[in-house]
């Protein structure tokens, strides 16, 4: 990679995002955030990611501000991998060295980074986080992309043929829990009889064992699969089910068994995110809201060779029913209790 990112191998664990480490006024004054004093100057934006820059949730993130370099003419950098223990000295190095803006996943470093982030009033700082922000510069985000996720779960009820459907996720956290569970509601809309397999790899980044836990929900029965981790798709291949990925287009990975999937799009966060920052009026506030799908920050991935293939109802089922959520007549029910195989 052409940057200087830190390879420092991290794991995430805990029972939730918010816990893992135990766990909007205009007015505030342009001095003390970064603003119009840089606007001769290219923004610079800094990210710092736990995970290896490939895990999709990271990935993301990572995308959109690869896009805003293009857009919108911003520096940008990044170091991937960061341990706990480390993420104060990498978020300080960056503030220290002029970067008016630093995103990425604090999750296993709620503590360090919003400790931290004191200590540099006049660098804006926004995390995925589990918990809410914090006065002065503290912006928090996630990935609310349960609305596509129950889209999916139409399309898994629908095209099941055993009557068994299965998701592999990283954790029984919160903000997994509402994707899982948003799947299987969906599923169950267009058949009550669905049954259900969980499997939870304890992990973040970890393709091996969600390949291992993959394979064994599929042994037992299951014949769509929700990849809610990276390395679940790789089983559905070679065992020739069906799968719906998560958070971006993965279709790639397995033309003939990935149908669609939840996307995550995190541009309108970061662009939101750079456009307070030049202005000056960067404050604490959660940017959760620009990554449901009527702001864009969510979708559902393109059928590619299932648009072909996929019945005409089940489509339209799926555009009806995005339509509605669009238009704000139809809610997805946000569940974040850790969902258990029947």
């Amino acid at each position: 990679m052409k940057n200087d990112n830190c390879k420092i191998q991290s794991k995430r664990e805990g029972l939730s995002r918010r816990n893992v480490l135990e766990l909007g006024a205009l007015g505030l004054a342009a001095a003390m955030l970064p603003g119009n004093a840089f606007a001769k100057d290219k923004l610079k934006v800094a990210a710092i990611f736990a995970t290896p820059i490939e895990e999709p949730w990271d990935n993301q993130i990572h995308v959109a501000l690869q896009k805003a370099e293009k857009e919108l003419g911003i520096e940008y950098k990044w170091s991937e991998k960061v341990q706990t223990a480390d993420f104060s000295r990498v978020m300080r190095e960056y503030a220290q060295g002029g970067y008016q803006l630093v995103l990425g996943d604090a999750f296993a470093a709620e503590r360090e980074s919003r400790r931290t982030a004191k200590q540099f009033p006049k660098t804006a700082w926004l995390f995925g986080s589990g918990a809410g922000p914090a006065e002065p510069n503290f912006g928090v985000f996630d990935n609310w992309i349960h609305e596509p996720a129950y889209l999916s779960g139409l399309i898994a009820g629908k095209m099941s043929k055993s009557g068994t459907i299965g998701a592999v996720a990283a954790m029984g956290i919160p903000e997994v829990n509402r994707l899982v569970n948003a799947f299987f509601a969906g599923a169950r809309e267009v058949n009550p009889n669905i049954k259900k397999k969980v499997a939870f790899i304890g992990s973040f980044f970890d393709p091996p064992k969600a390949k291992e836990a993959a394979i064994a929900q599929i042994d037992a029965g299951v014949d769509v699969i929700y990849a809610e981790r990276f390395g679940v798709i790789e089983a559905a291949v070679e065992k020739k089910i069906l799968a719906i990925s998560n958070m971006s287009d993965q279709s790639s990975l397995g033309p003939d068994t990935v149908i669609t999937g939840p996307v995550w799009n995190m541009y309108p966060t970061v662009e939101q995110a750079i456009k307070l920052v030049k202005a000056g009026v960067f404050t604490a506030q959660d940017y959760g809201d620009f990554s449901r799908m009527a702001k864009g920050g969510s979708s559902l991935a393109p059928y590619h060779k299932f648009d072909k293939t996929l019945p005409a109802e089940v489509k339209d089922l799926v555009e009806k029913k995005k339509t509605e959520i669009l238009e704000g007549n139809f809610r997805v029910d946000v569940d974040e209790n850790t969902p258990v195989s029947d």
